[in-house]
């Protein structure tokens, strides 16, 4: 049965009549089920308008209330997690283990929206003067807009949207359109969770919608995750019309592995993260930097080993679970096998090919590629592949590999395996970094810390949840005040603290 991917506006699902669409493919056997309906930039802002007027009332709902439906929404999310994840599978891909993993990351988000009066209580100071008192209001800044990428259609939407709904904002979702379908039952959860209509909003489309949300003058506040020249644009133009911009990009995360790691564990890790999700995660490893000829010639050969026995294939349906699926799209999938051949034209030693893997299915498939010798001059070293990719590069002594990360473009995250304390510590006290694991592949901060990369990794000043995703959807208000006894002479002074 063919879909049909609307809108979701003032709490129903609304059909564009913009006469555009984009196709939806299951990229697990590249079958066409459905379109996605591209929005005009006159609907984008009449959902503005709708969010507007909604957020007024929702501002003035007490925390607690706000906090009860956040608690509503949890309950709902854990119901429908197979419904859920069953969605992401089919549309992005991704293994159904995989998708609950997401949607479990997503949902801690959420727990820790639940404590939002606790988190909204400001500070207060008795007598900063004699009979004066000065405290703080954290209060909503208004309409606030979420662009959200493909590869995670539910965790990234969940960094944003409790936070952003839990602190008295209204919010506007602009999804993917290669994988919009979950964005919808998102909208009808938040729904059936009490939320009040135009509070929540969803809008498909494509960069029309987006330029409208970035202009109109009554949305406050945009967050965005995405490839790193799209967030820079973002940022840019959100920045130059009055809006408060969080805009995560692009990655190239290094791991670290020491002589003195644990090599076994070290390499069960790194396959993990570099071949989780088919890549498409921007705290992928995509680049290994083994210290030692020693050590990069043994990771090598388990690498090799394990790699090659990676089960790929769809995400559903399949028992035993497969450990990979397919890439989201056929032009994805393109332009990552491209990424491979420039690693052999430029000379890196390809060790294991996953171009034209053959499974039984006919989707959008790229096998695990493994390179060695890679330098830091090649394209796969240098930017992001956001596919099955793993590079490993060579470093004389750990100096080095610590030169190798800093001097990166990119500083999302990085990691470092190794047994010893003293180089553990130098290394988180020294890397270029946002986000750092020791003994630990993809180091994503816990709901209640913030998710955020240093250089060209993020721009803007604040991170993603955590305290940080607080201050993003707040705006501080402090209050000094007296109330005299009684009638006062007029000063003509400077107020100063008496």
């Amino acid at each position: 049965m063919s879909v049909l991917v609307s809108n979701f506006i003032n709490g129903q699902v609304v059909q564009s009549q913009s006469g555009r669409s984009a196709d939806l493919f299951n990229p697990a056997n590249g079958d066409l089920r459905g379109q996605v309906q591209l929005s005009s930039a006159d609907e984008a802002l009449a959902a503005v308008t709708v969010a507007k007027q909604a957020q007024e009332a929702w501002q003035a709902t007490p925390p607690l209330q706000r906090a009860r439906v956040m608690f509503k929404f949890k309950a709902l999310l854990e119901e429908n997690a197979d419904e859920l994840a069953t969605l992401i599978s089919t549309e992005h891909g991704k293994v159904h283990s995989d998708a609950l993993g997401e949607l479990t990351r997503g949902l801690e988000v959420v727990e820790f929206s639940c404590g939002i009066p606790h988190l909204l209580k400001g500070e207060h100071s008795l007598n900063v003067g004699r009979e004066i008192d000065s405290y703080s209001l954290m209060q909503p800044v208004g309409v606030c807009v979420g662009i959200t990428p493909f590869n995670f259609p539910v965790m990234v939407p969940l960094w944003m949207i409790p936070v952003a709904l839990a602190c008295g904002n209204s919010f506007i979702l602009k999804p993917s359109e290669k994988d919009p379908s979950v964005s919808l039952k998102l909208a009808e959860l938040l729904k059936q969770a009490g939320l009040p209509d135009g509070v929540f909003n969803v809008i498909q489309g494509d960069k029309e919608v987006v330029d409208a949300l970035l202009e109109s003058p009554d949305v406050a506040a945009v967050s965005f995750v995405g490839s790193t020249p799209i967030a820079e644009a973002i940022y840019s133009k959100g920045s130059a019309n009055g809006k408060r911009v969080q805009a995560l990009g692009g990655a190239k995360n290094h791991l670290v592995v020491m002589p003195d790691a644990d090599l076994e564990g070290a390499t069960n890790a790194i396959m993990g993260a570099a071949y989780g999700a088919a890549g498409e995660r921007c705290m992928a490893i995509s680049v290994a930097v083994a210290v030692g000829d020693e050590t990069a010639d043994k990771l090598v050969a388990m690498l090799k080993e394990k790699v090659e026995a990676l089960r790929v294939g769809p995400g559903l349906g399949v028992s035993p679970e497969n450990e990979m699926g397919p890439l989201v799209s056929e032009p994805h999938m393109n332009k990552v096998t491209e990424y491979i051949q420039s690693g052999v034209d430029q000379g890196a030693t390809l060790v294991v090919d996953g171009r034209g893997i053959n499974t039984s299915a006919l989707g959008y498939f790229v096998g695990g590629t493994l390179f060695d010798n890679v330098t830091p001059d090649m394209t796969i070293y240098n930017e992001e592949i956001f596919g099955p990719v793993l590079s490993v590069v060579r470093a004389k002594d750990y100096q080095q590999a610590l030169q190798l990360i800093n001097e990166h473009e990119f500083g999302n995250g990085t990691a470092i395996f190794t047994r010893d304390g003293d180089t553990a510590r130098d290394f988180s006290e020294k890397v270029e970094i946002g986000m750092v694991g020791i003994n630990v592949p993809i180091p994503v901060p816990m709901a209640f810390h913030s998710f955020g990369g240093w250089k060209r990794s993020i721009f803007g000043p604040l991170n993603v949840h955590g305290n940080d995703g607080v201050r993003f959807y707040t705006r501080m208000k402090t209050v000094t005040a007296r109330w005299p006894k009684g009638q006062r002479e007029s000063e003509f002074v400077m107020p100063t603290m008496k």
